[in-house]
């Protein structure tokens, strides 16, 4: 059987592994001119790494762990010692204990018991049958923000957290989508939380070893982006350039919005994206100091800030030491703004927003962004954002195959979408998909 893995992230590259595992003669064509996807390294200093993509995982994302045990990988936990730095305003600049925000704890306590109810009732395995999802569907979180967050203090919160947790801008993304993440993810608690949660650790070294590990064992293709995919009556045709990939199955590993865009013949029953489906919104700054610095004033790195670009900021330095590392996250409509800079004006605002929010600490000797919500090979992360129409449209076909197409991919993933987790999820499980179907007599090739 040979097959075809269209996308060298997390989730083609399991895929192609347990493929080639089962006996499958197995090609996997990248676009880029790396492996990783949405998981991606930067060397900040002589042998130490920083995620510039996907980072955090937790004690749930077992298939994770699994894959980073198999392959001699180590995570570390992510740094939450000292102060937390708060700039919610022109009079409200606190340092405190904790992540929670010195904001009105009655309306943010009504605001995650709002959350906590809607989430307990969507259908994680079928979102479009949650009870009311329809008016859950038609609504945008921004909307359901203005008609459900009285307090001032609760809708200056919301748009940050829903940044921190799904880079979404509100206004683009469906409060049924909203639901079914939070809920898919573990709940609300957990995605939230560092210490037992989804955020607990990071891959020592950084995630996108991971792939690097797994791309060595395979037969990958980078810089081949792929523009069609022609079904013929014995097999299908993978077009890369001018070179046809011949394959008796095809697994499309990429975000919907790509793969919408490949020429499919015949063409597709059911699109991969709607109309209104929409890119995550992110770009991560990384500072660079010597050391992490900021630990000798008694904070850990931890900010949240009603002003971007750097809307909230954590302390990613590498665990073996070398230098210290504050990554700033600009997510929503801030991401889109700044993305539009040149790069040193986004630097000069990154700098100057740093030195307000840590006024004690020395300029960076080294400044790094990583804009996904434009990368052309990823059209945005974390994943892209169901808005308002498309879980009705997309839901119950995500996984369904297209002749011998199969569809791969964190979005494809009713367990943990938009993770890593889910990746890797989605890989196994199509993986099996194939296998089962070519082992099946009569089954179509």
């Amino acid at each position: 059987m040979r097959v075809v893995v269209v996308g060298a992230g997390l989730a083609g590259l399991t895929a192609a592994t347990d493929l080639a595992a089962a006996g499958a003669e197995v090609t996997v064509l990248e676009a880029r001119d790396r492996v990783g996807g949405r998981t991606h390294g930067i060397e900040v200093a002589p042998g130490r790494w920083v995620d510039a993509g996907a980072a955090y995982l937790g004690d749930r994302h077992t298939d994770l762990l699994d894959q980073i045990d198999r392959l001699g990988l180590k995570t570390t936990p992510t740094t939450m010692s000292g102060d937390s730095r708060f700039l919610l305003g022109a009079d409200r600049d606190d340092t405190r204990h904790g992540r929670f925000p010195p904001l009105n704890a009655v309306a943010l306590g009504e605001l995650f018991d709002l959350l906590a109810e809607l989430t307990g009732r969507v259908r994680v395995d079928a979102p479009w049958l949650t009870p009311g999802a329809a008016e859950l569907d038609a609504l945008t979180a921004d909307e359901w923000a203005r008609a459900n967050l009285a307090h001032p203090d609760a809708r200056l919160f919301f748009p940050l957290f829903l940044g921190e947790m799904m880079a979404a801008d509100p206004r683009r993304v469906s409060m049924l989508h909203v639901g079914f993440y939070l809920r898919s993810g573990g709940g609300l608690r957990y995605l939230n939380a560092f210490e037992g949660g989804a955020q607990a650790d990071r891959v020592d070294g950084g995630a996108h070893q991971v792939c690097v590990a797994l791309a060595e064992k395979l037969d990958v293709r980078l810089r081949a982006p792929v523009h069609a995919v022609h079904a013929e009556a014995t097999h299908t045709t993978v077009h890369s350039g001018q070179r046809g990939h011949r394959a008796d199955a095809v697994v499309m590993a990429v975000p919907p919005l790509l793969a919408d865009a490949i020429d499919y013949r015949p063409g597709l029953a059911h699109r991969r994206a709607g109309s209104r489906t929409a890119r995550g919104t992110t770009v991560k700054v990384h500072l660079v100091y010597p050391q992490p610095m900021w630990r000798d004033h008694g904070l850990s790195g931890w900010s949240v800030n009603a002003e971007g670009p750097l809307l909230s900021t954590v302390d990613d330095s590498p665990a073996a030491g070398g230098a210290g590392v504050l990554t700033g996250f600009v997510t929503g409509s801030a991401a889109a703004e700044f993305a539009a800079l040149p790069v040193a004006e986004q630097r000069s605002l990154a700098l100057a927003q740093a030195a307000r929010i840590f006024p004690r600490l020395p300029a960076p000797i080294g400044f790094h962004t990583t804009d996904w919500t434009n990368e052309t090979y990823s059209r945005g992360c974390y994943a892209a954002l169901f808005g308002p129409g498309d879980w009705p449209l997309l839901g119950p076909h995500l996984t369904a195959p297209h002749g011998r197409v199969h569809w791969a991919g964190t979005e494809t993933s009713f367990e943990f979408f938009g993770l890593m987790e889910g990746a890797i999820r989605s890989g196994h499980r199509v993986a099996a998909e194939i296998v089962t179907r070519h082992e099946t007599p009569g089954s179509s090739r």
